[in-house]
Formats: structure tokens, sequence, C-alpha cells
């Protein structure tokens, strides 16, 4: 009882929105950011805790040539890489959980959910989100800038052309859904 009081107090889990979504007995896709990585799950709920039905996390992606960062667009393949391991085993629908995230529009967590109602889960939630946003056309405007190349430089180190990142999008995407 002390450890939920003090995740209460820390602000680290919202039980009244947790058990509001629980009780529905839908899965959750549970989107989490951090400063260098995207963690995308489908998660069902069992009596003695929840249970991970698939996983996608964006270090996957650097395997078939994205250079993954906390970014949208890489939000979004990760969610549509959980569509392709998830898409059997949440046949009824999901609902999305972004924990203590704000929900503004254009965010990383709803271009995840983007993703995988892309890729085929059913997902319910309402958010706007740019399509040009997606594909990285932003950060390659941004990249362009010359007193902002130095902010570049891991893309570079990698081997990854922040200009063509929309093409390398698409084919990664392409790869995704083969």
């Amino acid at each position: 009882m002390r450890f939920l009081r003090s995740r209460r107090r820390e602000a680290i889990t919202n039980y009244k929105k947790r058990v509001a979504m629980l009780k529905s007995g839908i899965p959750r896709v549970v989107v989490r950011k951090s400063n260098r990585q995207i963690t995308a799950q489908l998660i069902g709920y069992k009596e003695n805790g929840d249970i991970v039905l698939a996983s996608a996390n964006s270090k996957e992606l650097k395997g078939m040539g994205w250079e993954p960062r906390s970014n949208m667009p890489t939000a979004y393949l990760t969610g549509m890489l959980l569509a392709k391991k998830a898409k059997k085993l949440a046949e009824k629908g999901c609902t999305l959980d972004i924990g203590l995230a704000r929900p503004v529009k254009n965010s990383v967590v709803f271009a995840a959910a983007k993703g995988s109602q892309d890729g085929g889960l059913s997902i319910r939630f309402n958010a706007e989100i740019d399509a040009n946003r997606i594909k990285g056309a932003h950060i390659a405007r941004y990249a362009a800038m010359k007193h902002q190349a130095q902010q570049f430089t891991h893309y570079a180190k990698a081997g990854f052309d922040v200009a063509k990142i929309g093409d390398t999008f698409e084919t990664v995407k392409k790869k995704i859904l083969e």
C-alpha cells in the first residue's frame, strides 16, 4: 500500500484514469517517450497484473535503415511496427494510454497512435496530426538552416542524410508494412 501512495504522491500514476481504462476490459496501447527513444506496447489486464501482449521500441528501426531519435517520424514508425506485431492480438480494438503526457496537438504520443492506426490497429483517439510533420519535413527544414547544422551531427555520424528524411521515412514504412 505504501508503494501505491508514493506513486500517486510523486505523480507517476493517475489511478483514477487507470481504473477507468481497466474497467473497460479493452487492451491498451501504451506509448512512452524518453529523451532517446520511444516505446509502444499493447497491454492486457490480468488480475495479478498487466501483461504485455506486444511491444515495439524505436531502437528496432535502426535495422531497417532509420536513425531512431525521439521525434514524430520515429514515433509514427514505432507505432506502425507495434501494429504489425499486434494485429491479431487486438481484433476488438484498443484504447490509447498516454500516461502523464499532455494531450497536445501534434505530440509524439499521438503520432505513435496514428502509426498504429495506419498499421491496422483499431485505436480510438481524437487528435490532429500534421502529415508533413509525421514525414519529418520540419526536421529537414530545421537542419537546412546553416546555424543549426551542429545539432544534427549525430545523424551525420550515423551516415543518415537529414535532407532526405522524407524519402527514408517512406522506405522504412514500406519495409514495416511488408
